[in-house]
């Protein structure tokens, strides 16, 4: 079944419609820069402080980047990417047992039309988004700090099937781990703070993985006027690593319009959100993007999956603006938030579809 065009109404999010002039959108180098962290893992101080300008350059651009030199098993990724989908082709029922009822926990099954992304903007959205997500945290998160901060520590909630997927999860978490440090200090050494300063302040944080299906499957319906896969966006937090299949849908918003982003085989996209947008005065940029259906030109079946893992700080961490982004010339231009109250604000908007009671961090 052909979709019938989503974006025709005048009343959809700025920008044109994202199926047109398709050659002029594949700028994903322009709009998403490349880094290899390999150089900054192995090399000498130069070579680190080369992939620092760089990370520097690209979050004063759009807060996109393809990293690759990341050191995770290409097989990892494919197989936690397959391991995901075997879980979204159950039956909708069996999937439907791992709903969690406690909406602030952000954990477990949530079914396609259930969310609405845009929702995080503090606006109105007329139809909800067409993906389907599987959501856990941080898995032993025991002991003091974790109990005076269980609202955001709940319990996750395992599929019983396919029989592999915890084993396969976890690993993959353990090695996104590593790049999540990686990255950290290097962008601690591009905001002129100590090395260690983002890694201490994420010891404790909020951690969300959420494996997303955007999936058309025979017999399902047109998306409606506007309707998106995933609503426009910007993260809430501090980091996001993602995996996911080379398929059309991720577009950013840069130059008044809407750009593709390519997610080549081994690497990752990465990019800031809300919160370090905030820590830096605006002098790192926090994009929107959102992930559109398949042209109408485009029959039959169209799956994309991906992997989204959140690194959102430690809850009681407190936002405030670094020396090395303000002067007397660029004061703060927010009040110190902290984190987890941030978070929390930000993830029930969409997942009660109703506005966020915070909106965006962009001035």
């Amino acid at each position: 079944m052909a979709d019938t065009d989503p974006h025709s109404d005048a009343d959809r999010h700025p920008g044109t419609d994202p199926h047109a002039d398709t050659d002029r959108r594949s700028d994903t180098d322009r709009h998403v820069a490349p880094v290899d962290l390999e150089p900054f893992r192995f090399g000498g101080p130069s070579d680190r402080d080369a992939v620092v300008r760089a990370v520097d350059d690209a979050c004063r651009g759009s807060g996109f980047l393809r990293v690759t030199g990341h050191g995770v098993d290409p097989d990892l990724v494919d197989r936690m990417l397959a391991v995901s989908a075997a879980f979204f082709d159950l039956p909708l029922e069996e999937k439907q047992r791992c709903v969690v009822a406690d909406v602030e926990a952000n954990r477990g099954y949530s079914a396609e039309g259930s969310e609405a992304l845009a929702y995080s903007l503090g606006v109105d959205v007329e139809r909800p988004d067409l993906f389907e997500a599987l959501n856990v945290g941080r898995d032993r998160a025991e002991g003091p700090v974790f109990d005076t901060h269980r609202r955001w520590f709940a319990p996750n909630v395992w599929p019983e099937r396919p029989a592999e997927l915890r084993a396969v999860w976890e690993e993959y978490q353990r090695a996104l781990d590593g790049v999540q440090d990686v990255l950290l200090e290097v962008f601690a050494r591009a905001l002129d703070v100590e090395p260690t300063f983002f890694v201490d302040r994420t010891r404790n944080a909020v951690i969300t993985m959420r494996a997303i299906n955007y999936e058309r499957r025979a017999g399902s319906q047109n998306p409606g006027p506007g309707q998106m896969r995933m609503g426009a966006h910007t993260d809430y937090g501090i980091l996001t690593i993602l995996a996911a299949d080379d398929v059309p849908g991720l577009q950013v918003w840069r130059d008044d319009d809407w750009h593709d982003v390519r997610v080549p085989p081994g690497a990752f996209v990465v990019n800031i959100g809300d919160l370090l947008a905030q820590w830096t005065n605006d002098r790192w940029t926090s994009t929107l993007h959102r992930v559109v259906p398949p042209p109408a030109s485009v029959t039959g079946a169209v799956r994309r999956r991906s992997v989204a893992r959140f690194n959102d700080a430690d809850p009681d961490c407190v936002v405030a603006c670094l020396p090395s982004c303000c002067s007397a010339e660029r004061p703060a231009r927010y009040e110190p938030v902290v984190a987890g109250e941030w978070l929390m604000a930000k993830v029930l908007g969409p997942r009660l579809l109703r506005p966020s009671e915070v909106g965006t961090s962009r001035s």
